[in-house]
């Protein structure tokens, strides 16, 4: 099985799974500027190459400022209805063209709503849209799930609205709930009563954790507010001493907490030096459920195939290792298990074995 060759079209052709991915990270290049034009939003270029060159260039230039300008632009073009529901249904088919087979989309509503759209009706949108995508990649016969999380900005005071709105559309394709911003700061522990709602009610909430903060922040996502997955969490290894694990380290492996770690995402915030030193691998190896995800695929330039490809040619992974992220993260999705069981089943675990000519699988 080690002996098959991994390269960018095997890569391409395995199934794949993306917890982390951020819906206003994510838009094509040529539709920004078209979506801009429409809505006469100023771009930094109106050529969709430069323009992904510029997203790209931004992104890697150690510049916060520069970093978070870049959604300026996507936001900007998210505002109407016609808006979201192309980039929305563009999202899927672009997932289901990167072999993605189950994909969780994550934005915060309360970010979309300048062009007079409520709360409510931005949800309804992205919903629609994602719909029409899973729908014209499964007529393609590259089917693809989807599922929402809405996220709560945690430097404002919207997260209980998004936390009930997370609620109501529960039974409309919204799987899960987040909150996102800087971390640094603005501690998740500031939205306690919106978590407790949320338990309350049984919906599943990740929690970004562990990037620009440490530990502690980690440890109150967890064991304050009750997050059943982490975003990125990268900085669990400083609780990890010559491959010995501390409490919270012991605590997030031994209870299958995944964490969303986002390779290229991470090196461009400084979160990791390189890939061949990021730390998925050594978790990896000392059995943390760690998944493989984008962040955002316009800013950082990437894709699934890329972040895995990346993986093998500079941290030495091999197609089980590949698989192993994979059953990661459908195993870690906030769908009902029966679901998941047949993601594995039916999907995953056939993909790799037809790309691997029916080697055994270990």
């Amino acid at each position: 099985m080690t002996t098959t060759r991994v390269d960018t079209d095997v890569i391409r052709r395995l199934p794949k799974a993306v917890l982390h991915d951020h819906l206003d990270g994510g838009l094509r290049p040529a539709t920004v500027v078209e979506l801009a034009e429409v809505v006469g939003h100023t771009l930094p270029t109106t050529d969709p190459e430069e323009l992904a060159a510029w997203y790209y260039e931004a992104a890697n230039s150690g510049d916060l400022v520069r970093y978070i300008a870049t959604f300026e632009h996507t936001l900007a073009v998210m505002q109407t209805r016609e808006g979201l529901l192309r980039t929305a249904e563009e999202y899927v088919l672009d997932l289901a063209a990167d072999g993605v087979v189950y994909g969780e989309v994550r934005y915060a509503p309360e970010l979309l709503v300048k062009g007079g759209l409520s709360l409510a009706e931005v949800v309804e949108t992205v919903q629609e849209g994602l719909a029409a995508g899973m729908a014209k990649a499964a007529a393609a016969g590259t089917p693809v799930r989807v599922g929402t999380l809405l996220c709560g900005m945690r430097m404002f005071d919207r997260v209980r609205e998004a936390a009930e709105l997370a609620v109501a559309y529960r039974d409309a394709g919204v799987v899960g709930f987040d909150i996102a911003g800087a971390e640094d700061g603005f501690p998740a522990a500031d939205h306690l009563p919106a978590f407790a709602y949320l338990r309350r009610e049984s919906v599943p909430f990740t929690i970004h954790a562990g990037e620009a903060y440490g530990l502690p922040s980690i440890h109150q996502a967890l064991q304050v507010c009750g997050a059943q997955r982490i975003g990125h969490g990268v900085r669990i290894t400083e609780d990890i001493v010559d491959g010995k694990l501390g409490r919270l380290a012991s605590w997030v492996r031994d209870r299958r907490i995944a964490l969303e770690m986002c390779p290229t995402s991470n090196l461009q915030t400084g979160a990791a030096r390189s890939i061949a030193e990021h730390p998925i691998t050594a978790l990896k190896n000392l059995g943390f459920r760690v998944t493989v995800n984008t962040d955002n695929r316009l800013v950082s330039g990437t894709t699934m195939t890329r972040e895995m490809g990346l993986l093998t040619e500079e941290a030495g992974w091999t197609v089980e290792d590949l698989r192993t992220v994979t059953l990661n993260a459908v195993k870690s999705a906030f769908i009902p298990f029966d679901e998941r069981k047949a993601l594995i089943e039916d999907v995953v675990l056939p993909g790799y074995a037809a790309v691997l000519d029916s080697s055994p699988l270990r």
